[in-house]
């Protein structure tokens, strides 16, 4: 991976952390402070709740996906450690959607007259969970990647005691 991607990709996920990171500074803030604006028309309190729980999920991903990056850069991606970090990005991704599907059921009942959009947001709940078994079908693929390489060092250890 060169160093203007490492960079390019370590600047996007450093300016997404600190947005998260304002958000639910903001949200937390609305929520000690009581001042929220809340009409009635949806439960925002719980909502609020939902989007720096989401924000969290996030942020666990984004942290572990620097860590990641790191190991690409040190050559040593392909290693048991690597795991660790990509189980927080599995994890981060299905915390998301149970999120999101939270939202869905305290949207519903606001959209009794058009289910549709209860019905989209359930899809893009489960689009959510899809995001989160491409992760896990991508984990099988760097613990294949892992066995090999620890099998071919085992081999090039057996060759060198041959030579």
């Amino acid at each position: 991976m060169g160093k203007l991607a490492v960079r390019a990709l370590r600047a996007v996920l450093a300016v997404v952390l600190a947005g998260t990171v304002c958000v639910q500074a903001l949200m937390v803030w609305v929520l000690v402070s009581g001042s929220d604006p809340e009409d009635g028309s949806l439960p925002l309190t719980p909502l609020r709740v939902i989007v720096i729980l989401g924000m969290a999920s996030a942020q666990v991903a984004l942290v572990s996906v620097w860590r990641l990056v790191a190991m690409v850069r040190r050559g040593t991606v392909f290693s048991h450690a690597a795991f660790r970090y990509v189980d927080r990005v599995i994890g981060a991704i299905v915390a998301a959607a149970v999120l999101w599907f939270a939202v869905t059921v305290i949207n519903a009942p606001g959209q009794r007259e058009d289910p549709g959009v209860t019905v989209i947001m359930g899809g893009v709940g489960v689009a959510i969970l899809g995001v989160a078994l491409i992760v896990l079908v991508l984990r099988m693929l760097l613990a294949q990647a892992v066995e090999r390489d620890v099998e071919a060092a085992r081999m090039q250890a057996e060759l060198d005691e041959v030579i």
